[in-house]
Order: structure tokens, then sequence, then C-alpha cells
């Protein structure tokens, strides 16, 4: 284990199909609480998130609409600032993330910004590098993401200690 692993509080969120965001019944949303905290955060999210098989990383903010990635899990570090994110459709939770603060994003998660502050930056990575797609939950789009989910292996390793993911 590494020193990211002691003490580290981690929410776990089970998320039921809501509507057209189909979210994802087999793997729970996560989020650690404090897992940076310093300047060159956005440097660091990304050897982190690399070093345990999440790359094509990014830095921008996060969609003001939701939407999900049916074909790649996502994790997003909070480099700078702090966001209020909705996860998993309208009637889903609204958490409050904060710089060094990371999400998991299971294929099919709904998720949009509610607001954020003006020194808002996050990194995102996908497990192992697969390419990801950007729906918005169209009904007619409902048959394809669930077989799309369905058909995607679960990530292989937790993309902040490293350790194999269990659901």
């Amino acid at each position: 284990m590494n020193a990211i692993d002691k003490d580290l509080l981690i929410e776990r969120f089970d998320l039921s199909e809501a509507g057209p965001i189909p979210n994802n019944q087999r793997l729970p949303v996560l989020v650690y609480r404090g897992v940076m905290g310093w300047s060159d955060s956005a440097h660091a999210f990304e050897r982190l998130f690399q070093r345990n098989g999440w790359t094509r990383s990014w830095r921008n903010g996060l969609y003001d609409f939701h939407h999900f990635h049916s074909t790649a899990h996502e994790v997003l570090g909070i480099a700078t600032g702090s966001v209020r994110a909705r996860i998993g459709g309208d009637s889903g939770p609204v958490l409050d993330l904060n710089m060094g603060d990371v999400i998991l994003l299971p294929a099919g998660t709904g998720h949009k910004s509610e607001g954020s502050s003006d020194d808002l930056l996050i990194v995102g990575a996908y497990d192992a590098g697969r390419d990801w797609d950007l729906r918005r939950g169209a009904e007619d789009e409902l048959n394809e993401v669930r077989a799309n989910i369905a058909a995607l292996a679960d990530p292989g390793r937790d993309p902040v200690t490293g350790q194999p993911l269990d659901s």
C-alpha cells in the first residue's frame, strides 16, 4: 500500500437507472476525499492516474448538462477550486467536490456541474485509456448504451490506490 491508502475517506453511491440516464447497475460511484492538497495537484493527479492504469488524461471543467459515457469508466480529480456535481440524473445526489477530491464514475453514470468556483480545474482520465463517447440521455439510444455498458469490462485497478477494484 502507498501513503495515499492510509486513512483515505471513500464514499460509495449505488445508483439506479434514472429515466434516460442508465447509471451503472454493477459498479458504485466512489468519492475519495482529500487525496491531493498541494499546488501542483493537476500534474500529481495525471501521474497517479497513469500509474494506476487510467490514461488519456485531460484538464478542463465539468459540463453544466447531464452527460455520461457508455464506452469508458471515467475518473475526475479536482486539482483546484470546487464544484457542486449532481450524479445519477435529475433526482440524483449533489456532491460538493473540493480541491484534492476524486470521483470515480462508472460507465453510464450521469454527471453535471451545478456550479463551480472560478478557479475550478479537473483532471480526468479513462480506465485503460478506453475510447469514450459523450451521451446526454436520449431515449432512442437507451438500449444501445445499456448494451455498451454491459459489454464493458470492469476497471482493472482503483485509480487512486492502484489496488484491484472491488464492486
